[in-house]
């Protein structure tokens, strides 16, 4: 009965993030915006291998909590990929995000408000854009209603790090 449970849970789990009605998910044959093939996915990292990289990361996400991290991304999946060469689905590829001007992700069409922001997406501008992003940039066609629990906030930031290859 347990099992019976779980995978119910884990099927409506997948229809609720396949909302935006694409694929979250890309294999190594999906075409990128480009036209072009996408990257082959990276074998994915060990827990080991995720912990060693967060250990280099600034507190407090040297020390987030990766699994929250991950359940809380799964709003998110239904929009964005974070794969090497992933692709654009409803919102873009958020791979080496950090680090990245506002509004000029190759393959994406922003919106004017979010082309104009001006800001380099640092862990400060990510906190608070996935608080509230319509308070953050008004007019941005993120539909998302943000994440109000700040450990929750810096576990999904950790998480994105981790997975984007981000190097502090």
């Amino acid at each position: 009965m347990r099992r019976l449970g779980l995978t119910l849970i884990a099927t409506a789990a997948a229809v609720t993030l396949s909302g935006c009605g694409k694929p979250s998910t890309s294999s190594p044959s999906a075409s990128s915006s480009s036209g072009q093939a996408a990257a082959p996915a990276a074998a994915p990292l060990s827990d080991a291998e995720k912990k060693a990289i967060q250990a280099t990361y600034p507190a407090p996400y040297n020390t987030a909590d990766l699994e929250n991290g991950a359940a809380k991304f799964a709003l998110c999946s239904s929009c964005h990929t974070l794969s090497e060469g992933g692709p654009v689905m409803t919102g873009p590829n958020l791979w080496h995000i950090l680090g990245e001007k506002t509004g000029v992700r190759e393959g994406y069409k922003f919106s004017d408000p979010m082309k104009a922001a001006g800001f380099t997406w640092d862990t400060t501008h990510l906190d608070t854009w996935i608080t509230d992003p319509k308070a953050m940039i008004p007019g941005t066609k993120m539909t998302f209603a943000g994440l109000k629990d700040p450990k929750d906030r810096t576990d999904v930031i950790a998480y994105l790090m981790v997975q984007t290859g981000y190097k502090p």
